[in-house]
């Protein structure tokens, strides 16, 4: 009988976002027009820092990177949710759903330690500008990012395999709207402690360590700001930051929701909503902040589009 039970998981049912029929139409329209937007926005945000001339600094190279990581976690999650709501189809094979948790896994840390490079980048161009290009060079930007990608695959591949070579018996239902790693422990019948002290050191690491930098950074920033005669030059230096500090807000104050309320309050259901936000909705948001608030971004765009008027007149 236990070796039955082992051998029957070769897919599984995700519960999604919601179970109720009359919210199936708006729910698909909704996130459709927000994967979509993302997509835009954040394929437009990298051939646009790809091309523009003026846009080839330290800071839109990071922002080329955010763009690519949150195209990457919205498209490994966005489609397969979008597909459920029309078919009404929400199995999984048990491979894709693998590959799904790998990836998301991957990209979530990216995210985290490209933003707290782009943290110390503001940091340098704020305390140290006559030393900026040399301290920032194209070597050292390679490597904030190099570093971040191999650590999260590093991550992604330990979590995933750790879960995956375990035994599930039988248990296929998945209390969410794609595959992640705090749902499939709920599943497995073999041990997990292993598993949950590897997910919840790394957890910690990741997000205390990444918010170091990023606060310690923004410390040093705001007493360089404070010292500065000028106004307007205060003013030039914060407004360089507003958008990054912005979407670091965003971004760590859900993860903070859902990671730091009390157990009693805690929920998978709660957890859902939360899940929406920083995999569809904040991958939007992302473009968006950027071009609004960013000078030479909203310049770019502009520029683009009468280039692209021309070609169509």
């Amino acid at each position: 009988m236990e070796k039955q039970n082992l051998s029957v998981v070769n897919e599984f049912f995700l519960m999604g976002v919601t179970d109720r029929p009359e919210l199936q139409a708006p729910f698909f329209v909704l996130f459709f027009l927000i994967y979509v937007a993302s997509m835009v926005g954040n394929l437009g945000m990298i051939i646009l820092t790809k091309l523009d001339e003026r846009l080839q600094t330290p800071m839109y190279f990071f922002l080329r990177h955010l763009a690519f990581i949150d195209f990457g976690y919205s498209t490994a999650v966005g489609p397969k949710m979008l597909v459920s709501f029309v078919t009404n189809e929400n199995t999984i094979p048990y491979n894709w759903c693998a590959i799904q948790l790998a990836l998301f896994i991957f990209f979530i840390i990216s995210e985290l330690f490209v933003l707290a490079a782009m943290a110390y980048d503001r940091y340098v161009a704020i305390c140290s500008p006559l030393l900026y290009t040399v301290i920032m060079s194209q070597k050292v930007c390679l490597v904030l990012v190099t570093i971040p990608y191999l650590f999260s695959a590093f991550l992604s591949l330990i979590t995933t395999i750790k879960i995956f070579i375990s035994s599930f018996c039988g248990h296929n239902v998945i209390s969410h709207f794609y595959c992640d790693s705090l749902p499939l422990l709920t599943l497995i019948c073999s041990g997990t402690r292993d598993i949950e002290l590897i997910i919840l050191f790394f957890s910690a690491f990741n997000l205390v360590s990444s918010l170091s930098v990023v606060l310690v950074s923004y410390i040093l920033i705001l007493v360089a700001i404070i010292r500065m005669n000028s106004s307007e030059g205060r003013h030039k230096a914060f407004s360089t930051c507003t958008s990054h500090l912005t979407v670091v807000i965003v971004l760590y104050g859900t993860l903070s929701f859902m990671y730091i309320q009390p157990k009693s309050c805690h929920s998978f259901e709660t957890d859902k909503m939360a899940s929406v936000f920083y995999t569809l909705v904040i991958p939007m948001l992302n473009p968006i902040i950027y071009s609004l608030r960013n000078k030479e971004v909203k310049d770019a765009i502009q520029k683009l589009w009468k280039k692209v008027c021309k070609v169509c007149i």
